[in-house]
């Protein structure tokens, strides 16, 4: 399957599912990325059955496509689960036709992957009655569907496969964390949380790790957990990391010494606690799919963001220094947590009558009139600077460019503007708008 990059708090735990960002618009693609596209599978790589369970295990798989450029519909995804054989079986869903042990699975539409992207195909998998512990199967997958520059699209081959391993032991399921909207920053909010045992097995301890981002806090404390704060490269957070010696019995519940509450500092916005659970010492969990969950919380606040461009003056050949300058005025703060995208791009239009020299390394050049990409990093008549995945409520940040003087030209203007990574969504936090647009100005004329 094809690699993709993720942001360290796309997932909390063991066992995390690699998920990956929407296709970014096309003012930060390259024109032959504009050209292509790409089918694949979304298909897990290995999961657990348990002995003797008297429902199946789910197994969600499904189809999404590189490039929004392009509508991909009629996608066929065939399932062949004849290395089941012996091990396991298999439970198909209304938009399955199977033969035997394939089955072709129809999807109508074909998204993007992000936030419109679902598992489309959700198979039921059952441990045979006479298979024992240790017993491996694998599903296979391919795929095509109608759409792309071709006209078709067709999956890697040989390139998707799920094992089953048959397997007996506990199965921790994490409860609770229903999301909350309209909290108020500055208040405690208290956040139901339930560990089950649905296991065969009894799990002999667990260990519960939390991870609270910038806009949280712990503030209610338990002897079995240690509490650290992490930063540096990435935003903010706070951690727990707790260990429970209570043995978890097949059936039995567990919930935390007293109420688990979260307090909502006043720089609250987009907020999320990650929790995930695992058996103690090791020992593997039946399903560590349900060992995690978010509990997203979304305060009423704002984060005002700001632009402002810089006034130079130069004569012919001379070098002036221009600087573009990022600012959260607060009261919030802001982090793309989940899909690790810049949190704005400040878009640099060169003045009229001068060739930039230097640029800063986060700013890449790109093309006057559809920003696209463009080759060498000196001389560009456009420039685009990623800002970080993560502002804090008084971040300041200043982008500066070396401006050679050409020609000179009175009042040469070049704008700066703020812009969301994906074009047409805007800054749904920033309560001014309008300060989201500065200029450069190179020799400006004195007032009257």
């Amino acid at each position: 399957m094809r690699p993709v990059s993720v942001h360290p708090f796309v997932r909390f735990g063991a066992g995390a599912v690699a998920t990956a960002g929407i296709l970014l618009a096309s003012l930060s693609v390259p024109a032959s990325a504009a050209e292509s596209d790409q089918l694949w599978i979304a298909a897990p790589s290995e999961k657990n059955l348990q002995i003797g369970a008297e429902t199946g295990t789910p197994v969600q798989v499904g189809l999404y496509h590189d490039n929004s450029n392009f509508t991909v519909t009629d996608g066929r995804l065939t399932v062949d689960a004849s290395g089941l054989a012996g091990v396991a079986e298999v439970t198909w869903p209304e938009n399955c036709a199977p033969t035997g042990t394939t089955a072709v699975c129809s999807v109508a539409q074909v998204p993007v992957l992000g936030s419109d992207y679902s598992p489309q195909v959700l198979l039921e998998v059952r441990a045979a009655d006479s298979s024992e512990a240790g017993a491996q199967g694998r599903i296979t997958y391919a795929a095509t569907a109608t759409g792309g520059p071709e006209g078709t699209l067709q999956a890697p081959l040989d390139s998707f496969e799920t094992t089953l391993t048959v397997a007996s032991g506990p199965d921790l399921v994490l409860e609770g964390l229903d999301p909350v909207k309209d909290a108020a920053p500055g208040t405690v909010l208290t956040a139901p949380l339930r560990v089950t045992n649905e296991g065969k097995e009894p799990a002999r301890g667990f260990t519960l790790g939390m991870m609270a981002s910038y806009g949280l806090g712990f503030d209610s404390r338990y002897d079995a957990c240690t509490y650290t704060q992490t930063g540096g490269d990435y935003a903010p957070m706070s951690r727990a990391e707790c260990a429970f010696d209570r043995v978890l019995q097949s059936g039995e519940s567990f919930t935390l010494p007293e109420p688990l509450r979260i307090a909502l500092a006043d720089h609250a916005l987009r907020e999320r606690l990650d929790v995930g659970v695992q058996p103690a010492d090791g020992v593997a969990d039946i399903n560590d799919e349900n060992n995690y969950r978010i509990l997203a919380v979304d305060a009423v606040n704002t984060a005002d963001f700001a632009v402002r461009g810089s006034r130079v003056s130069g004569a012919v050949g001379e070098t002036v220094k221009a600087s573009l300058t990022f600012r959260n005025k607060g009261p919030g703060w802001i982090g793309n947590l989940g899909s690790g995208d810049s949190v704005a791009l400040v878009d640099f239009t060169v003045p009229e009558g001068v060739t930039v020299t230097r640029a800063p390394a986060a700013c890449d050049p790109r093309t006057l009139d559809d920003g696209n990409y463009r080759s060498g990093r000196l001389g560009a008549p456009r420039y685009v600077c990623e800002m970080p995945y993560w502002v804090l409520e008084d971040t300041v940040r200043t982008f500066r460019f070396d401006l050679r003087v050409d020609t000179v030209v009175p009042d040469a203007k070049g704008q700066v503007a703020l812009r969301p990574v994906i074009r047409g969504t805007g800054f749904p936090h920033d309560p001014k708008p309008r300060n989201n647009t500065g200029w450069v100005t190179v020799n400006p004329t004195p007032a009257a």
